[in-house]
């Protein structure tokens, strides 16, 4: 088999209950990733707020090497 490194770029549609935009900016940039909710239930009580779902609208390959692994 060959090796690759592959770049993704994914984007997502988070939807998320919080005091304010910014706030929602931050906890959602801050508490996502892989397709999950990162955030546990002392960060939720802490920042006052609930990531509602995620859903995956794009996952696209950027761009993709092959790895020469006899160097």
């Amino acid at each position: 088999m060959k090796t690759f490194d592959v770049i993704v770029t994914k984007s997502y549609v988070v939807r998320i209950k919080a005091k304010n935009e910014n706030s929602a900016r931050e906890l959602t940039e801050f508490y996502t990733g892989n397709i999950k909710d990162l955030s546990t239930e002392n960060n939720r009580q802490e920042h006052n707020f609930k990531i509602e779902s995620i859903d995956c609208k794009i996952n696209e390959t950027f761009e993709i090497t092959e790895i020469d692994e006899n160097n």
